[in-house]
């Protein structure tokens, strides 16, 4: 309990360093396009910058918490190497971007969804980078690392179900865009607080965060069923690159909560679109590893 209660801690320290961190990132942006260097942070609002700021706070306290928890090496966190990696990230890309766009060309065919005219190619470039570079960041926090560090009080299920829920109730820690007009000190701290005014819509909250709970489910199962991250890794990105080009591809009519919302993981169809690729993978990897013997 006691690398649970440095976790928690942890993570109070990364709200803490946020929020003093993104004003004086904001400012020092500012103050530089203002002189003529790197014009276009002007252009950045400042939720823009706490949201990095994040990150930031977070890879600058990760390492003094493993040097706190004992941490040394990957074995520490219940992850072995894994010689079939190539194969467990492509199956991984496969088992959940497949179904998504199946899913996507039957709600085309019932006029739910309609091809938009113009493809983003523009917008293209970006989802690309993100669909690589997410999944590696998330997977090896969530699924290596927190995942790892809550395995190792000797539960199985309760971390899976924790980290999940995690995972999922991070997706709402985003305010709107251009919510703060005045950056001062508190800044960082009132932005959490402008995140938390987007749970005024229940439907939309219940129907996303159920969906990213069991994604997550769906992630770390596959972590500690392969101990390795790399099918994880394969499944997020198929999601994020299935879920991002549809919607470059097509335009949704209206929202049907709580069957569907506003994209292709949001929504009753989409988990059951995500639950078929957990059987998937998991018929999948029993006969993969079945063939090794």
């Amino acid at each position: 309990m006691k690398d649970v209660a440095k976790l928690a801690a942890y993570f109070i320290g990364i709200v803490i360093v946020a929020g003093l961190l993104a004003p004086i990132l904001f400012w020092s942006a500012q103050s530089l396009a203002a002189h003529g260097l790197f014009s276009f942070l002007a252009k950045y609002d400042f939720e823009t910058f706490f949201h990095r700021s994040v990150l930031i706070a977070a890879a600058l306290l990760l390492w003094p918490l493993l040097r706190f928890i004992h941490v040394r090496s990957m074995g520490d966190l219940g992850l072995a190497p894994n010689p079939r990696w190539g194969r467990d990230l492509c199956a991984g890309i496969l088992l959940s971007l497949i179904p998504l766009l199946c899913c996507g060309a039957l709600l085309v065919a019932f006029h739910v969804y309609s091809f938009r005219h113009v493809f983003g190619w523009s917008r293209f470039g970006k989802l690309l980078a993100a669909s690589i570079a997410v999944p590696f960041i998330e997977e090896w926090f969530f699924r290596g690392f927190v995942l790892g560090v809550l395995f190792r009080t000797g539960r199985k299920y309760m971390p899976i179900l924790v980290v999940s829920a995690l995972f999922a109730a991070v997706h709402f820690l985003k305010a709107p865009e251009q919510t703060t007009d005045l950056v001062t000190w508190s800044s960082g701290f009132t932005s959490i607080a402008h995140s938390l005014g987007r749970l005024g819509d229940p439907m939309m909250v219940a129907s996303a965060f159920v969906t990213l709970f069991v994604i997550g489910c769906i992630l770390a199962d596959a972590r500690a069923l392969t101990r390795s991250l790399w099918l994880s890794i394969g499944l997020h990105a198929g999601w994020i690159f299935g879920s991002g080009t549809f919607s470059l591809l097509a335009r949704q009519k209206a929202l049907a909560l709580p069957w569907l919302g506003k994209n292709l993981l949001v929504g009753i169809i989409p988990l059951g679109v995500a639950t078929f690729t957990w059987i998937a993978m998991r018929i999948w990897l029993t006969n993969d590893r079945a063939s090794k013997v």
